[in-house]
């Protein structure tokens, strides 16, 4: 294959913005499950910039879509930014200047903190505010209660699509060559790693709940249980266990599925027979 240099590029700005609307991008929950999670619909975003930047290479473009259905999750609004990253990466790829891999690692190091920041001003303060705002018209008999709602959670979602779009194909070309060139990429994907561990750490405190009910003295109206030994040792460390069980398993290469039914099959065994609490 004839390699093409970064100035023959063949996406445009037209390109970006068509993948920062396009099917995939706005139905990234529409085909989610438990498995890869948001997998296809990233796929189906980054397609045609694909066949864009892979024209005439067959393999390249079926290695890339393999590369794109790989575990993918994050708040929705901002897939475009890491879409607009990974175009750029993919591009340069199709010039030899990167390998797939890298671009694999910079979706995965991305993924955790995005999510933290996207999920906290999407969710957890913008949602609540066009919620309330909405409900508060629809309760006073104004029909606009619906559509003030709608405006106020989807314009600055829409907004942050395109602009990260284009900021992150923009990012993506001018500064990961320089960052690779002087080690910098390896810092960010380091930084990026602690980050994403210490935000699945978090996760697995307050998402994973699991109490044991065994209990091991009692003294008047006092019992000590194993559940508040371990808890005194470092809160949520049944969660964190857990989280890496599973973990560990899925490098096995176990079916999540499986896991899901065992998990829910340990769950009903364990509150029968009272090791864990209801």
């Amino acid at each position: 294959m004839m390699m093409t240099s970064k100035s023959d590029k063949s996406i445009q700005k037209a390109d970006i913005t068509r993948m920062a609307f396009n099917q995939g991008s706005l139905g990234m929950e529409f085909s989610w499950n438990y498995e890869r999670q948001m997998h296809i619909a990233f796929a189906m975003m980054m397609n045609k910039i694909l066949k864009k930047v892979y024209a005439g290479d067959e393999e390249g473009y079926r290695d890339a879509l393999t590369r794109h259905v790989e575990f993918f999750n994050i708040t929705p609004q901002l897939a475009p930014f890491v879409g607009g990253i990974v175009a750029s990466m993919e591009e340069m790829k199709s010039c030899g200047e990167v390998d797939g891999e890298a671009i694999s690692s910079i979706k995965t190091a991305l993924m955790g903190p995005l999510s933290g920041i996207g999920d906290s001003v999407f969710v957890g303060c913008l949602r609540v505010i066009a919620v309330g705002i909405g409900i508060s018209l629809a309760q006073n008999g104004n029909m606009f209660g619906p559509i003030v709602y709608f405006l106020i959670y989807n314009i600055p979602a829409f907004i942050i699509r395109y602009f990260g779009a284009h900021f992150g194909y923009s990012i993506g070309f001018k500064y990961l060559q320089r960052m690779q060139a002087n080690g910098m990429m390896d810092k960010l994907l380091a930084a990026a790693s602690i980050l994403g561990v210490m935000v699945i750490g978090c996760m697995s405190k307050d998402m994973v709940w699991t109490t044991l009910n065994v209990e091991l003295s009692k003294v008047g109206e006092e019992v000590t249980t194993l559940q508040s030994i371990l808890d005194g040792i470092m809160p949520g460390l049944i969660g964190l266990g857990g989280t890496w069980m599973y973990f560990w398993l899925l490098k096995k290469k176990v079916n999540p599925i499986m896991l899901i039914l065992g998990t829910m099959v340990l769950g009903i065994a364990g509150a029968y027979f009272g090791i864990l609490a209801g």
